[in-house]
């Protein structure tokens, strides 16, 4: 060992700090090869003698299939294999993320417009295209069951007819995927002590998740029997779990890795393109890759489930909340998705982040010919935000009251007791919030004029269409808060796996992490470094590929990454690091008494004492010995809520954000110009600053984007999609996004790992409204759908 005598550490006593440790702006990895478009996305792979996968889709929305002819299909020159629902190898044909409700691909009849129903595999795309556009088949269109009159009605059509899951015996109709009943208090005595009852109907239109990188992978047929599948998801064990067994083969024998993902926001959760590609590899002996363009992008993942929400909230002269009555209907779609989970949320987060002893709530999901519909940012508390955030601003209007001041009144706070029963045991500062966006600055008025006088048209609605130069312009300011549940909830157990190795190499020593966590853009590869750095006092990281060669992290999703995995790491690191100081004393603890009495630490890959003192650098505690540690971590168990009254501690964690908009509106052509969304949210601890701050203006657009312009359109009548494309879905570019400043508290969740909060989702849910309200503010119209469109203001 260099720079030893006899084996006694080298006598080094200036400890040195750990660069790049948990609450630094460390730099993401792949930011620069992301920016400079050198990242490898899912889509850009590539694979020697590989054919091209593509997928055939249904026409219509509800139909029996009579026939399936894909004889001219199989003589086009160049394709290698067209499967149909007959040619699946396995007895298992179904998949599905919480029950097996989806068929690989369509048998008997289809359910929704776009639904698989053939595949093909060929050596060029454009071949596979031509083939399957040769595939001819009959259809007997049935009707169609688009909203809750047709679904519930005595004679609707049944969307599944033989269900057998586990909410089936529970539910009043056979359509309604769940329901979930919130029952506290009792409302009816409550409602005696209101002097002012407010009502209100609103509808949340259906959003898409609108990630750039379209759904894709590489499937590779293995010696074994098995394949390899390079993807692009958001949980790569709940994707194996629904692979194996619809490919007949054991879940070792099917082995994922992360492929580079383009954005998910919930999209990835369920399964795409994995099972078809995987078929075909299987079928034809060749690795094949799927790629999705963006109209069959649109078909080819679930979107934000669509609602009617109806709110009735009463309230004392002196602006108390006395009760609330909610019943929110949710449109699941075709297949269920995670639409009970979201059930779930959306009625045990519907009051709020109010206190309001006395509730009566009932949400339900709907089976529909519609697309299918489950996770997206924000998870069933989105469109509850935007209905009970609508009733606080008129609830303050009908009392005189300012409206962030009415909501201060009514606001939670650590304590509080959930209307499900359960307590907040952590800090929840929703006052803080709204005063911290409320006493910021407004924007100046007349924000367009330029120093010469001019205007500045990308400034003003309308842009650079040049519709206005200033002329009948209104300006508007509305607030609006949110509460989001973090992690997984309602007794699922909610884990994640981390293996850390710490070793010596090339003299220095190095730490590795591995974990199956999907790396969607969130930053989660930067924090497990950061972490590893923390808590083993090394300087060097490695980031090992995410694959299920390494027990489950669970989704990138409910905001629990950070938390849960995050949380495993840093478990994992604390073994390791354990281990090591536990070699240290076997080698060196005759040398020195604080091997034994003291409280050590790593710390600049050194072993320290807490007053600093060096007693060896992990080098000489190692030698050539590594340490690794592979396990489980998890948060405090939770419950479901019950099913008649939904009482239940059946969250872990909750994150708040408030937000104030400042529109100015065109009001001649309903044209609408967010100029600032400030936002203000409690993190518990940054462990990232600068990737909180992305999180949280992230978020902010999305709800910005549903409050203005984002809709999937689909037919009424037909039940098929309008709009399948980014030229008629529209999306906020830059021009659309405004000044979004960013304050954040640090209230550490003492439950948590380092105090964390989740963040990425509950900035989505206050922002919507936030932009609602400030459009109500300059037209006085009320606006009870989103998003608002042109029409919608100038009553046309």
């Amino acid at each position: 060992m260099a720079g030893t005598t006899s084996g006694i550490p080298a006598d080094v006593t200036q400890g040195s700090r750990t660069r790049g440790g948990i609450g630094e702006s460390t730099l993401r990895p792949d930011g620069t090869l992301k920016v400079t478009g050198e990242f490898a996305y899912s889509s850009d792979m590539w694979h020697e003698d590989m054919l091209w996968g593509q997928t055939l889709r249904s026409t219509v929305a509800h139909a029996e299939i009579v026939s399936i002819d894909i004889s001219e299909a199989l003589t086009v020159p160049g394709v290698h294999a067209v499967m149909t629902y007959d040619d699946l190898p396995a007895l298992t044909k179904y998949y599905g993320m919480e029950f097996q409700d989806t068929p690989v691909l369509a048998h008997g009849k289809v359910r929704h417009h776009g639904e698989p129903v053939a595949l093909v595999a060929a050596d060029h795309p454009e071949t596979a295209r031509r083939a399957a556009a040769k595939i001819k088949i009959e259809y007997k269109e049935l009707p169609v069951v688009t909203d809750e009159a047709s679904a519930l009605a005595p004679d609707a059509p049944l969307v599944h007819e033989n269900r057998d899951d586990h909410h089936a015996a529970y539910v009043p109709h056979p359509n309604i995927v769940h329901r979930q009943p919130i029952i506290r208090g009792d409302v009816a005595e409550a409602r005696k002590r209101a002097d002012v009852i407010v009502e209100g109907e609103y509808v949340f239109g259906m959003q898409d998740q609108a990630f750039l990188g379209p759904e894709s992978g590489l499937a590779v047929p293995a010696e074994d029997g098995g394949v390899d599948l390079y993807v692009a998801t958001q949980w790569l064990h709940s994707d194996l779990k629904q692979i194996a067994p619809v490919l007949g083969l054991p879940e070792e024998k099917v082995r994922m890795t992360m492929a580079g993902v383009g954005g998910a926001f919930g999209g990835r959760e369920d399964i795409s393109m994995q099972i078809h590609a995987s078929l075909l590899a299987l079928r034809t002996g060749k690795p094949v890759k799927i790629v999705y363009n963006r109209f069959e992008s649109f078909f080819g993942h679930v979107h934000r489930h669509p609602a009617k929400l109806y709110y009735e909230h009463g309230a004392t002269r002196e602006g108390k909340l006395t009760h609330m009555k909610a019943r929110i209907v949710l449109d699941g779609g075709a297949y269920a998705s995670s639409t009970a989970s979201v059930v779930g949320n959306a009625a045990s987060l519907s009051v709020g982040p109010y206190v309001i002893d006395d509730v009566d709530i009932e949400a339900i999901g709907l089976y529909t010919n519609n697309p299918p519909c489950g996770a997206m940012r924000g998870f069933g508390a989105v469109q509850a935000c935007f209905a009970y955030e609508a009733q606080m601003d008129r609830l303050a209007a009908e009392l005189g009251m300012d409206p962030v001041e009415f909501r201060q009144l009514n606001a939670m706070e650590e304590g509080t007791t959930m209307p499900t029963g359960q307590r907040v045991d952590h800090p929840a500062p929703v006052v803080e919030l709204l005063r911290m966006v409320k006493d910021r600055p407004l924007p100046p008025l007349r924000q367009w004029e330029t120093a010469g006088g001019a205007a500045d048209l990308r400034a003003l609605p309308g842009g650079l269409s040049n519709t206005t130069h200033g002329e009948g312009i209104v300006r508007g300011v509305g607030y609006a808060v949110g509460i989001k549940n973090v992690a997984f909830s309602e007794g699922f157990d909610d884990y994640s796996t981390a293996r850390v190795r710490l070793e010596v190499i090339n003299g220095e020593p190095v730490a590795m992490v591995h974990t199956a966590m999907a790396e969607v853009g969130q930053g989660g590869v930067t924090i497990h470094a950061q972490i590893a750095r923390t808590e083993l006092g090394v300087q060097q990281v490695t980031i090992h590929p995410a694959d299920t060669q390494v027990g489950s992290a669970g989704s990138t999703s409910a905001g629990r990454q950070t938390y849960m995995t995050g949380g495993s790491v840093k478990n994992s690191c604390e073994l390791v690091r354990e281990r090591v100081l536990e070699i240290g004393r076997r080698r060196f603890g005759s040398h020195h008494p604080a091997w034994t009495d003291a409280v050590l630490h790593l710390e600049g890959g050194k072993v320290v004492t807490a007053d600093g003192e060096v007693l060896a650098t992990i080098v000489e505690v190692l030698e050539d010995e590594s340490v690794e540690v592979e396990a489980e971590w998890r948060h405090f168990p939770t419950e479901p809520f019950d099913r008649v009254t939904g009482q239940g501690k059946g969250h872990v964690q909750y994150a708040f954000a408030a937000h104030r908009a400042v529109v100015e509106v065109d009001t001649e052509l309903g044209l609408v110009k967010v100029v600032e969304l400030a936002v203000a949210q409690d993190v518990g601890k940054a462990l990232n600053p600068l990737s909180v701050v992305g999180q949280i203006q992230g978020g902010t657009v999305q709800g910005l984007g549903v409050a203005v312009m984002e809709e999937i359109i689909v037919d009424p009548d037909t039940a098929k999609v309008r709009n399948p494309s980014f030229t008629d879905y529209l999306l906020p570019t830059i021009l659309d996004t405004p000044t979004i400043p960013v304050d954040y508290i640090e209230l550490a969740d003492p439950n948590a790992p380092y105090g964390v909060r989740g963040i990425g989702e509950a900035p989505t849910l206050s922002s919507t409204p936030a932009v609602l309200a400030a459009i109500r503010n300059a037209t006085g119209l009320q606006l009870n759908k989103t998003p608002v469109r042109p029409e919608h203001l100038t009553g046309l």
